[in-house]
């Protein structure tokens, strides 16, 4: 079942990460301008793939979730973030995504952004807890890596969406928060799906010298 929800959760990140990208990039004009969630506005050539895509995704951290279960903090994280990501899938912003203090945003875009920021404030923290966890060499190296790009990009995101609200620097740093946090998923999804089985997240012993 580990190894089955491991399998699980790479491809379903990996198809729900490339729904959103195709949503990103196939419409006419610039795909690097404004919020990534601004694909999924009504009105969008392909809004609904892209917040289909983005349940998906959330889907596929459920499944990492899974496998990960017996770092219990680990397991409950990821849950707790497909529940947000899925949230932001179903719940869409209006047009341009707007955001206090700069522009009057509705409801929906409330709960939208509070969703998808707290779903990768999560996301770190899981990443956190594995590094802090110390499991296997690979699946520590994945979550230190993580954690030392995640932390700084994300919280040049947040500073950018605070003082100077919707730009071309944030827009560029949130892409590279979410590419990051797909590339920590699927290479923790695929250690674990090709680890021994006792060995998934188990750190190896050292065998005593006679």
């Amino acid at each position: 079942m580990t190894r089955l929800a491991a399998i699980a959760g790479a491809l379903a990140v990996t198809a729900g990460a490339v729904v959103m990208l195709f949503a990103l990039v196939a419409p006419p004009g610039g795909w690097w301008d404004g919020y990534v969630s601004e694909a999924g506005t009504a009105g969008q050539p392909y809004a609904i793939p892209y917040r289909t895509g983005l349940v998906v995704l959330a889907a596929g951290v459920a499944f990492v979730g899974w496998a990960l279960r017996d770092l219990r903090l680990v397991g409950g994280s990821l849950l707790v973030s497909a529940v947000l990501a899925a949230t932001s899938g179903l719940v869409a912003c209006s047009d341009t995504c707007p955001l206090p203090p700069y522009e009057p945003a509705t409801a929906a875009d409330i709960v939208h952004a509070t969703a998808s920021v707290i779903g990768m404030i999560v996301l770190a923290g899981a990443m956190a807890a594995v590094w802090f966890a110390n499991p296997r060499p690979a699946l520590t190296r994945l979550a230190a890596a993580g954690v030392v790009l995640i932390v700084p990009v994300g919280a040049a995101l947040g500073l950018t969406m605070l003082l100077i609200g919707r730009s071309d620097f944030g827009a560029f740093v949130e892409r590279l928060a979410l590419v990051i946090a797909v590339c920590w998923l699927v290479g923790t999804a695929v250690v674990v799906a090709l680890s021994p089985t006792r060995q998934r997240t188990a750190r190896p012993t050292k065998r005593r010298r006679r």
